[in-house]
């Protein structure tokens, strides 16, 4: 979904505008705001297979600080941006395409935001193109955090033949149930009570309608068959989380920009033991919980997360 500016949709997202950019020869969508404002540029990395537009509260309330970019990840399921592989929507692929899309744009010292599998990716980038970014806001990302010892054995002997067929099987699957899987998720969309045990049902009721319903609409309008990318997605985020968690783990420990690190007190995919193992390991980080957010933190807590943001830069 796409507009020249976002305000013909809502009111609350007049000045957000839909761009697109040849990014060595892929054609790239990313949305825009706050042209022409000072401060640095906020670059804003989307969950797992979602789409820059999961932000786009979170644009109308950072443009009012300064210039804001998010693209559309290649393998993103609900974007614009063109896939030139399967295996496009892996984290450390992903990063290789932010250092091209930011030098195609001249976007240097940028403070960069990753959510979820987007903080991830943003992890990968911020140790790879230190000069691309400035300072660093993870927000519940997908990060390593402790488990068990017997878990650690297992994922040491069949994590890497797990991550060799899983991806093609999983990608056969949602290919096929691609349809039931988002006709559940509308259901959850459209009846956010019902499903206030579920991983984000809670915080569903706690998004504004006009968010609510683009995401639905995006829902309703995507090819299932794309959901086969966000195999590559997954199978990246399990690699990181249980068995290459030492690579990443080293990649955490070079991180030399500032950092805020963001956490929702209710989240269930990243908990508070990841949150305490991540800051036991950098110290220097700053960091914030929310009481009352899981894991859509960005969007339940929008203006929240604005204020914290530019608090800490300021």
């Amino acid at each position: 979904m796409r507009y020249a500016n976002w305000g013909e949709r809502s009111p609350r997202w007049a000045g957000i505008h839909s761009r697109a950019i040849d990014v060595a020869g892929i054609g790239v969508h990313y949305l825009s705001a706050g042209e022409g404002r000072g401060g640095p540029t906020h670059l804003l990395i989307h969950p797992m297979a979602g789409s820059a537009s999961m932000w786009m509260d979170t644009i109308a309330e950072l443009g009012a600080h300064g210039p804001v970019i998010a693209p559309d990840l290649p393998g993103s399921v609900f974007g614009h941006t063109g896939s030139p592989h399967p295996r496009a929507a892996k984290a450390e692929l992903g990063a290789r395409f932010l250092r091209a899309f930011t030098g195609r744009l001249g976007l240097r010292a940028t403070v960069t935001h990753g959510w979820s599998m987007g903080g991830l990716v943003a992890v990968h980038f911020a140790t790879s193109s230190p000069d691309r970014v400035d300072r660093l806001v993870l927000a519940c990302p997908a990060l390593p955090g402790p488990i068990p010892p017997d878990e650690v054995a297992f994922w040491r002997v069949l994590g890497r033949p797990l991550l060799t067929v899983g991806p093609a099987l999983l990608r056969g699957v949602l290919r096929l149930a691609g349809r039931r899987a988002i006709d559940l998720k509308l259901r959850t969309y459209a009846d956010p009570g019902a499903w206030s045990s579920g991983v984000a049902g809670e915080e569903l009721e706690r998004i504004s309608p006009e968010m609510l319903t683009l995401l639905m609409d995006e829902l309703r309008t995507t090819d299932p068959r794309r959901l086969g990318d966000a195999a590559a997605a997954f199978a990246s985020v399990v690699s990181a989380l249980y068995v290459d968690r030492d690579a990443v783990h080293r990649m955490i420990d070079r991180l030399g920009m500032p950092t805020l690190l963001l956490a929702g007190a209710r989240d269930k995919l990243i908990t508070t033991a990841t949150v305490e193992d991540l800051l036991a390991r950098r110290p220097d980080w700053t960091h914030r919980t929310f009481p009352s957010a899981g894991h859509l933190l960005p969007l339940s807590e929008t203006r929240d997360y604005g204020t914290t943001v530019a608090d800490w830069l300021d």
